[in-house]
């Protein structure tokens, strides 16, 4: 009888060692399931916080902080030939990022904004941009091994372009997975190699059963082309090129087809000094109306040969400027209207600074001075969500939130080498 208790036990420690064995094989197997599937949205997510809060009295968004890991599938949306429509972008995103849980969106924006390039007396080369809107959320967005291939970068990204709501903070475990999807929506950014590209309202078109501001969005067609959106342009840029010649070829393999239901243009530079305005524009170059977006050819007008009427970047080149209008033959695509050219005065008021200093400026802070002269709080009422300043040749980031210039806590530091962003508060 003893013996058969003991046979029975010892049978009983084996049925649970096996039961355990195999619980803990489920378990792991999950677990390693999980980290594949989302373990780059949870270190996403988890790294996602708060860096300024929102101002409402004074009509200002929050500032967000997010490092995104991995390659985010972008190099399976090229493989795939890109995307055609904010739609279809919308549909990779949602199978892709969030794995089909989670719904993602695309607002509108008017993006009136003023960018400049310039050097410094050290030969630094500078690429300014302001992003002028009204009150919403922005991420800073940093991508740090996105993979063989691809380049490290920075870039801001507003949040209003994935869906959340510009009148309240992003809170909730779904609305952060969501903002994952801002690594495919940078409105400005610079790259490891000195890569940087900003995107600006060009106001093309008179078409107002399309929109209120009857702007016509450009939307290629050429059956032998691969398909990018506005944002995924510049995505591509940042992660596959190293300069603006390598960033001009791939662009040219593509329809471009603009987001938002808005036409846009383009503005890149890099370390060497070479800047370059992109447009794309009816074939006969000189339709002030431009309403067949599909009928538009990409027009580049390098620093070496950036002229708005008798506005000539002089001294070699060494700066070019852009804010809303369309600068390749300008006073022919408008037919001499400049009452149509939005942002002219700020244009102009960036080509005077400009000109007056021979394209070189004193450092990163004197140019951020320059892209507070044409704040919209200070220009023409609103607000500049964001100015940043990077210094292509040390691959340093000088970025403020909100105007807030004179404020060490709202003014941000980011340097490739160290990784580390950081206030000139701290």
């Amino acid at each position: 009888m003893e013996k058969l208790k003991n046979l029975w036990s010892k049978l009983w420690f084996r049925i649970l060692s096996i039961t355990l064995a195999v619980i803990i094989l489920i378990s792991a197997v999950l677990g390693i399931t999980v980290a594949c599937v989302w373990g780059d949205v949870i270190s996403t997510v988890s790294s996602f916080k708060q860096l300024q809060e929102r101002n409402d009295a004074n009509n200002e968004g929050s500032v967000y902080y997010m490092k995104v890991k991995g390659g985010f599938y972008l190099d399976k949306y090229v493989e795939q030939g890109g995307a055609s429509s904010d739609k279809e972008l919308i549909k990779f995103i949602t199978d892709n990022l969030t794995k089909g849980l989670v719904d993602v969106s695309i607002g509108e924006s008017d993006v009136n904004c003023s960018a400049f390039m310039a050097t410094t007396p050290d030969k630094d080369v500078l690429f300014g941009r302001n992003y002028d809107f009204d009150k919403t959320n922005v991420c800073i967005t940093i991508t740090s091994n996105p993979g063989k291939g691809r380049y490290k970068s920075f870039s801001t990204v507003d949040l209003n372009y994935v869906g959340m709501d510009p009148e309240k903070d992003v809170t909730g475990l779904m609305n952060k997975i969501t903002c994952f999807a801002a690594a495919y929506a940078p409105l400005d950014g610079m790259n490891e190699k000195g890569l940087s590209c900003g995107i600006f309202m060009s106001y093309q078109g008179n078409d107002t059963e399309l929109n209120e501001s009857g702007t016509v969005a450009t939307d290629q067609k050429d059956p032998t082309k691969d398909n990018f959106t506005s944002t995924t342009m510049q995505r591509m840029i940042l992660d596959y090129c190293a300069t603006v010649d390598e960033a001009v070829e791939l662009i040219q393999k593509y329809n471009l087809h603009d987001s938002a239901k808005s036409s846009f243009h383009y503005m890149l530079a890099d370390a060497t000094g070479k800047s370059a305005i992109l447009e794309w524009l009816p074939e006969n170059g000189t339709d002030a109306t431009d309403n067949d977006g599909s009928a538009r050819k990409l027009v580049i007008t390098y620093n070496n040969d950036h002229m708005y009427d008798g506005l000539r970047a002089q001294e070699d080149f060494k700066y070019q400027w852009i804010t809303n209008f369309i600068v390749h033959n300008a006073y022919e695509y408008y037919e001499n209207d400049e009452d149509n050219m939005a942002g002219l005065d700020r244009y102009e008021h960036l080509y005077n600074r400009l000109n007056a200093a021979h394209g070189v400026l004193e450092d990163d802070a004197a140019a951020m001075k320059l892209l507070s002269e044409v704040g919209r709080r200070t220009w023409n009422g609103g607000v500049t969500v964001h100015s940043v300043v990077y210094n292509l040749t040390d691959k340093t980031v000088r970025w403020v939130a909100n105007e807030n210039y004179d404020d060490p806590g709202a003014t941000y530091l980011y340097s490739f080498e160290t990784g580390k962003l950081t206030t000139l508060a701290d």
